[in-house]
């Protein structure tokens, strides 16, 4: 399974990729922007997104508002990761079409069978 994970932060990206790739034996690509991400998305064809509510630029709904207008990425389903664990937040996040919502800060040993949940489950 391959994941692309969307995030500014490089630590949040390096301890979701330690997690995703050592214990969920998953493939993972990363971008720090949400055009960098857009771009890596129709070039790699993850599986799934993990992807940055608040991000400066393009933030996380509007990423997935470009994602889900290009055919190439429309159906990947796309995995929100907040600190803003609000039942509200949670509900306006899956209403633009998350697939989930994940809350940070995660942890790294259980991300794989958080992201492999959700993805069941949809």
């Amino acid at each position: 399974m391959k994941i692309l994970i969307i995030d500014d932060e490089n630590d949040i990206r390096r301890i979701a990729r330690l997690g995703l790739e050592r214990v969920g034996k998953m493939e993972v690509v990363d971008a720090g922007s949400g055009p960098e991400g857009v771009e890596k998305a129709r070039a790699e064809k993850p599986d799934a997104v993990l992807l940055d509510v608040m991000m400066p630029g393009q933030d996380g709904p509007a990423t997935l508002q470009s994602l889900r207008s290009d055919p190439l990425t429309a159906s990947i389903p796309v995995i929100f990761l907040t600190a803003k664990a609000l039942t509200s937040e949670v509900e306006r996040l899956r209403s633009l079409g998350a697939a989930g919502v994940l809350t940070k800060p995660f942890d790294a040993m259980t991300l794989a069978a958080q992201v492999r949940a959700v993805l069941e489950a949809k």
